[in-house]
């Protein structure tokens, strides 16, 4: 015979209802009484019944996060990992459970999504910017569902709610730090400005060369199809031009291991002759044959912090717009340690 709540209760001396508030979180219990119920549980073995708290509270106790499951680089990515850990870990603190769900367009596409809102099988839901597309976004605001949108929304109104890293911070950040190293002729290799994330990143750049009284402008454009050792060749050729630079701002980790490789092929010094940072801190960055300055971002806490701004939305159907970034730090190797 299975464990029920009423033994839980005979056993830790109170009623079914205090254990049952105690379960959901629903009231302020005393410390002492919680522990007498939590004690009771584990020795009962008992596991609260989802199905049926979610009837008796109208709550599924799950939030989601949409993905693009056509693309595969999504789940082999180091920073959506870090930040579906951080959503997980609020999740599983307030006692929710935690779904990847796909927003693919086409058979099972957001036809999915919607019958997950419908059925009410989560409470709320995190939608990367890359998916939100004004067929996901008339469902949720149509339903008055509590979603929160996973990176900055150039023109977001209303009662749109995002939480981003502050890119446009850290642009001005590393070029900051790179002309205190002594640098002057500081570049910016990119595989193009097609996302929002970039150009912020290129107007804290260009805003900082600007005030430092530098040409504002030296951007360096990497075909984002080059492999590796195409993008090698291009820096190559970059690094032994007239307007060469003395310091290059890498988009990712594998544009710098490129712009390192490269510079050492010519029988330039790193970092004395050329500084190489990036925005990637991998572990890329850290075992290359030099390691590699980085921005590092605090990609967990862009997660919880995306997971509890969900959750106050979800508890205070009024609380309105929140906009939230997560600050940057530079951390310093080899290739800028002159």
């Amino acid at each position: 015979m299975s464990v029920t709540i009423r033994d839980v209760a005979k056993l830790a001396g109170v009623s079914a209802s205090t254990v049952s508030r105690v379960i959901n979180k629903s009231a302020p219990i005393s410390e002492e009484t919680t522990g007498r119920i939590y004690r009771a549980m584990e020795e009962l073995k008992y596991v609260p019944n989802d199905i049926a708290r979610s009837f008796a509270s109208g709550s599924a106790r799950a939030i989601a996060i949409a993905v693009n499951a056509s693309d595969t680089r999504s789940y082999a990515n180091r920073f959506f990992n870090n930040t579906v850990f951080g959503i997980e870990t609020a999740a599983h603190r307030r006692g929710y459970n935690f779904i990847i769900t796909s927003a693919n367009d086409g058979r099972g596409g957001v036809g999915s999504l919607e019958k997950l809102i419908l059925s009410k099988k989560i409470d709320g839901l995190v939608l990367p910017v890359s998916l939100l597309r004004s067929s996901i976004v008339k469902i949720v605001e149509d339903m008055s569902f509590p979603f929160v949108v996973l990176g900055r929304v150039k023109h977001a109104g209303g009662r749109l709610s995002w939480v981003d890293i502050a890119n446009e911070q850290a642009g001005a950040n590393v070029v900051r730090y790179l002309l205190g190293k002594g640098y002057r002729r500081v570049g910016f290799l990119t595989r193009g400005d097609k996302e929002l994330f970039t150009r912020d990143r290129l107007d804290g750049y260009r805003a900082e060369l600007s005030r430092s009284g530098l040409p504002s402008d030296p951007v360096y454009r990497v075909s984002p199809a080059a492999a590796f050792d195409e993008t090698k060749l291009y820096l190559k050729t970059l690094f032994t031009s007239a307007a060469a630079p003395d310091a290059v701002i890498c988009c990712d980790d594998k544009m710098a291991l490129a712009a390192l490789r490269g510079a050492r092929e010519l029988g330039r010094r790193v970092p004395e002759d050329l500084g190489i940072l990036c925005f990637d801190n991998t572990e890329v960055t850290e075992m290359a044959e030099l390691p590699i300055s980085a921005v590092d971002v605090d990609t967990f806490e862009l997660g919880r912090i995306a997971a509890e701004t969900l959750f106050r939305q979800m508890e205070k159907p009024d609380f309105g717009a929140s906009r939230s970034q997560i600050t940057t730090k530079v951390i310093e190797r080899g290739s800028t340690m002159k």
